[in-house]
């Protein structure tokens, strides 16, 4: 017998004596409340549909692509910041919470769009984005001049040498997340106000009771226009160490510039466990509504890059509610193009190891603050991973154009919009810019993608529309990305899928596969080549799967079709290949 025969031999019987880890028992309550196995659909209203010709998304734009997610098989949706603003962030920087800015429509038109939504069966998530507000906002512009009652509705400190105006320097070393001092001095008090953003965006002191039931208001406000919950910005930045030291440098502040924020480690301006307590006293206003008013449940879910022990406590305590869910960022940071299997069986069992009991994971893959998946990942890839977070348990949540494989665009420096690259160096601009991942939705082949009638929009469409859009994805016996990903969202609505257990294993260096199991119904089994070779493997680490499978769902890349019919004990995977199997 040959070397490689005998090779063979022993890699089938060693694979034949491994049994897949399970790491998720299933429940019973995975589908009791609308949120629980949801996929939310991110919408950048900037980016998604112009309805006037100007360039940039709107209000009324969405309103007139809703059926694209009802097709989709989406049932909520999160709209980024739609509030009025000058801008200066893409919306980020709010110069009145109450309100809608004029370049996205009017407060009827956001009226019109959650009555439409939700005749259609969608829930509507709005960004809340409470650590700091537009330095053109009535509160800033009073706290600035000192009036009466808004003297400290954010952070203002004095200077060293106050008493030298000639050389003021900022109160301490503290850097914004945009590069630079993240202090401003402001002559009319004669002090320096605090922006963990940019200059534009300065931070609101949370420590001011005043403050804390602004921002309650603020959410009622919108509750009372109905929609169904909020997504919570910058959890990470509320909160400063009361004592405004200076933080020290980054272990690794060798690999950056003095003006870079990754040059210091942020011990005081980062993950203050007063941040914590803030997400459950906005759990109590939102929960108290629904007491008060009936109706579904209005969700929370927060948005922090901190580590899985800070995450876990967004949940609760044990005692009190805290979000509904963190969003889970570590498939984006912990997986990369080069990921092995158990690289990403790891980050995966990260969550479930660390999720408190009775409480839901989720899973995402890429939004407007990081590179697309298409291109971050490989488009080859694409399908590969819109299957692995959409069948595992949970909540899946998906930023628009993962439906049909949109990769990064194309934006030079004078075409940025993204104040974090725009204002600094220049050659620093294509490693540090979110332009990229922010470019137009691609609907069809026409001028500007469909997305506008405009000469120029907003950022650039990208210039693969023409071979990579909606409408050439959605044609009849075409295999395509957004083919699968809606046959994906039907087949996740299977009771395995809500309610089974999730047993997994590599069973490749590159080859990822797990089974969703439960009682009385289909078992499944998702394999996923992610590698740059064809391999052959066995599904015998899952006892249930029998001797042949039925192809139920493939890649856009995949030879094999709905109904093939495989054998489980040699199954050989196309590079880039991912399939979804039930035992005949």
């Amino acid at each position: 017998m040959s070397v490689l025969k005998l090779v063979i031999l022993f890699t089938c019987l060693l694979h034949s004596l491994i049994e897949a880890e399970v790491i998720y028992n299933g429940s019973s309550t995975a589908n009791d409340d609308w949120w629980k196995h949801t996929v939310f659909y991110q919408i950048y209203p900037r980016s998604f549909k112009d309805s006037d010709g100007d360039g940039l998304g709107d209000l009324n734009g969405i309103i007139s692509k809703l059926q694209h997610l009802v097709d989709a098989g989406i049932t909520a949706t999160w709209l980024s910041p739609i509030f009025k603003s000058p801008g200066v962030d893409a919306g980020y920087d709010i110069s009145d919470f109450r309100d809608i800015d004029e370049k996205f429509g009017t407060m009827n038109d956001l009226d019109r769009l959650i009555n439409v939504a939700h005749e259609l069966g969608i829930k509507v998530i709005l960004d809340f984005v409470p650590n700091h507000t537009s330095d053109q906002h009535l509160w800033f512009q009073l706290s600035k001049n000192k009036t009466k009652g808004y003297e400290d509705y954010f952070i203002w400190k004095k200077g060293y040498n106050s008493t030298a105006p000639w050389h003021k320097t900022p109160p301490n070393n503290w850097m914004s997340r945009f590069g630079s001092s993240a202090w401003e001095y402001v002559a009319e008090r004669d002090e320096y106000y605090f922006h963990q953003y940019t200059t534009a965006q300065p931070d609101l002191n949370f420590r001011n009771p005043k403050v804390v039931q602004e921002m309650k208001n603020v959410l009622t406000v919108w509750l009372d226009k109905g929609v169904d919950g909020f997504r919570i910005d910058a959890v990470r930045a509320f909160f400063e160490h009361p004592d405004f030291k200076d933080e020290p440098l980054a272990d690794d502040y060798e690999n950056y510039k003095p003006y870079e924020y990754n040059y210091l480690k942020h011990i005081y301006t980062t993950d203050q466990p007063e941040n914590i307590e803030m997400i459950y006293q906005w759990r109590e206003v939102v929960d108290n509504y629904q007491k008060q008013n009936g109706g579904e449940t209005r969700v929370l879910m927060t948005e922090a890059y901190s580590g899985i022990n800070i995450i876990m406590q967004h949940y609760g305590n044990g005692t009190v509610e805290g979000a509904h869910f963190p969003f889970n960022f570590f498939v984006i940071t912990e997986t990369r193009y080069d990921s092995t299997a158990n690289d990403i069986i790891s980050v995966i069992k990260k969550w479930f190891q660390n999720l408190p009991s009775g409480h839901v994971a989720n899973w995402v893959l890429g939004n407007h603050d990081r590179d697309r998946v298409a291109t971050r990942l490989g488009v080859e890839n694409a399908d590969g991973y819109n299957m692995l977070v959409a069948l595992l348990p949970g909540i899946a949540v998906t930023y628009y154009g993962e439906e049909i494989g949109m990769e990064n665009g194309a934006v030079t420096w004078e075409e940025g919009q993204d104040p974090k690259a725009c204002t600094g160096p220049k050659e620093d601009y294509l490693r540090t810019t979110r332009d990229f991942e922010r470019t137009p939705f691609q609907w069809d082949s026409t001028v500007n993608a469909g997305f506008s009638t405009a000469n120029k929009t907003w950022l650039p469409v990208s210039s693969q529309y023409k071979t990579n859009n909606l409408e050439l994805q959605s044609k009849d016996g075409v295999k395509s990305h957004f083919h699968v990903y809606q046959a994906l969202l039907k087949l996740r609505k299977e009771d395995t899928f809500v309610f089974g257990n999730l047993n997994i294993e590599a069973l490749d260096t590159y080859v990822l596969a797990f089974t969703r199991e439960l009682v009385g119904n289909d078992t499944y089994a998702f394999i996923f080549n992610k590698g740059n070779y064809s391999t052959t493997v066995s599904l015998s680490p899952f006892k249930s799967v029998t001797e042949n499978v039925t192809v139920v769902l493939s890649s856009s890349n995949s030879t094999r079709n709905a109904g093939d019919i495989l054998p489980s004990g040699r199954l050989t995977m196309d590079a880039h290949e991912a399939i979804v199997v039930k035992p005949q």
